[in-house]
């Protein structure tokens, strides 16, 4: 005989669906960002955009820890997870491009469909990750192109060869690196990280004006990531 399969506690199960719903929570953050683009408040739309980015750096450790994909098979954190990205990563940037008078018209359109097309095919891209954990091309997070465009209001020929750029980028094999599962560099990268999020929170703060002082840091911590992938390529 076999023995009866134990089946989790209710409490478990509705903590494990409570992870779901709270990466779920982040196309409700979109939403939200969405209005407030609506209205040209693009520093409203990066306070959602940023909730949105807290959500999705701690939603895998809670579904690790809690088992979530063994405790509810039916519903795929995987699928879930890109879905949201999509929204918050690439849609509402793409719209922030057409809405924010970046870049003219004729311009911005041909821009906002390149961010949406091209990051639609990243997501879908089976090897968008190394073996070491590198992302293989851009890795389609535009929400941080977009905030630096707006902070940095650049001419829209340098603006839109910028996202041509970074369009193109996620098609070419050149590794980026992820801060938290790089090993090489990685505490460096955290650290990074980390006042890169105090800087742009100070930034918000002051409404996407924050000077100079504040500006030259983020642009310096930007610069260390778009590079720190091709250190591995010399390795």
């Amino acid at each position: 005989m076999h023995a009866p399969e134990r089946k989790p506690p209710p409490l478990a199960n509705a903590g494990a669906f409570g992870v779901h719903i709270f990466t779920a929570s982040g196309a409700a953050l979109a939403l939200f960002a969405l209005l407030a683009a609506v209205e040209h408040n693009w520093t409203k739309v990066f306070w959602f955009l940023g909730a949105a980015l807290f959500v999705d750096g701690i939603d895998g450790t809670l579904a690790r820890r809690l088992d979530v994909a063994e405790r509810l098979p039916r519903w795929s954190g995987d699928i879930l997870d890109l879905v949201v990205d999509f929204l918050t990563y690439v849609f509402i940037p793409a719209y922030v491009v057409v809405a924010s008078g970046l870049l003219p018209a004729y311009l911005a359109i041909p821009c906002a469909v390149a961010i949406i097309i091209s990051g639609a095919l990243y997501f879908a891209d089976r090897r968008m990750k190394t073996k070491d954990n590198y992302f293989m091309g851009f890795p389609a997070v535009w929400n941080v192109p977009v905030f630096y465009l707006l902070l940095l209001r650049p001419d829209p020929w340098i603006a839109a060869a910028a996202i041509a750029a970074l369009a193109a980028a996620t098609f070419v094999p050149i590794p980026f690196v992820h801060p938290f599962r790089v090993a090489r560099f990685r505490m460096l990268s955290i650290v990074l990280l980390g006042v890169w999020s105090v800087l742009a929170f100070v930034a918000l703060l002051r409404d996407m004006m924050p000077g100079p002082w504040i500006t030259a840091p983020l642009c310096g911590i930007a610069l260390y990531f778009l590079g720190a992938g091709v250190l591995r390529r010399a390795e």
